[in-house]
């Protein structure tokens, strides 16, 4: 195995690593919901189906920039 091989598969795991600990983090910021609260938004603000496309912003171009 030479130099340029090596740095690849730590390459790799440094990414695999560093995916995993992103997930982890998005879980542990998401707030929990009870079925109970969601109900209740599903009650409020009814499906995301329903909603009027006017009224969103892809964000899209602005996080890769």
């Amino acid at each position: 195995m030479n130099n340029q091989e090596l740095r690849e598969i730590i390459k790799e795991s440094v990414r695999e690593v560093l995916k995993e600990e992103r997930l982890a983090l998005y879980e542990i910021l998401t707030p929990y919901a009870t079925q109970k609260e969601r109900d209740d938004i599903q009650k409020r603000f009814g499906s995301p189906e329903k909603y009027d496309e006017d009224q969103f912003v892809d964000m899209t171009d602005w996080i890769k920039e």
